[in-house]
């Protein structure tokens, strides 16, 4: 059984799943980058373009738990949407790139300020019109589909709800959360 776990960037998919000491999970962005499932690097954005034909090619039929904001984009029996306040998302993305930034420093690979704020505001915006979880109920039905508001919990609290949808404790809830 495949469980995805997707989500707007900076929803805590990455520091919910690293909670899940139980369970296989394959971080997405850690393997386009690794195997170069990619097809361009975007140098206005300091992103990869995703080949996604490749990324499934890769991923397979291989079972557990596979994260990443493109996940919904697989095969799966579940699917778990993270979501967040625009305006606490907006300032988690800030933070987290200001202190990636930083680290970056001696490599050459920091984002602009300005590219910072771009990227933080595009994905409040994507936030803010569901985008994600409307891709994710579209390809794989309402009853596939759990969301988990994450605003103002932390990881481990995220973890734990996670772990709800695995034990079947908790029933498919796509279009609950709200941020209007």
């Amino acid at each position: 059984m495949r469980v995805v776990v997707t989500g707007t960037p900076g929803t805590g998919k990455t520091s919910a799943t690293e909670r899940l000491a139980d369970h296989d999970v394959l971080h997405l962005n850690e393997v386009v980058e690794r195997e170069g499932l990619y097809t361009e690097r975007d140098e206005a954005r300091d992103s990869l373009v995703v080949d996604l034909d490749a990324l499934r090619e890769f991923v397979g039929d291989r079972g557990g738990i596979v994260e990443s904001h493109l996940a919904h984009h697989l095969p799966a029996e579940k699917v778990i949407v993270l979501r967040c306040d625009p305006a606490e998302l907006e300032r988690r993305l800030r933070e987290r790139g200001e202190s990636e930034a930083k680290a970056k420093e001696n490599t050459g690979s920091t984002k602009s300020p300005q590219a910072l704020a771009r990227y933080a505001r595009e994905n409040r915006e994507s936030e803010e019109l569901d985008l994600i979880l409307s891709e994710a109920v579209a390809e794989h039905g309402l009853e596939n589909v759990y969301e988990i508001n994450t605003t103002g919990r932390t990881p481990a609290e995220v973890a734990h709800e996670i772990e709800r949808v695995l034990a079947g404790e908790r029933d498919p809830n796509a279009g609950e959360v709200t941020f209007s």
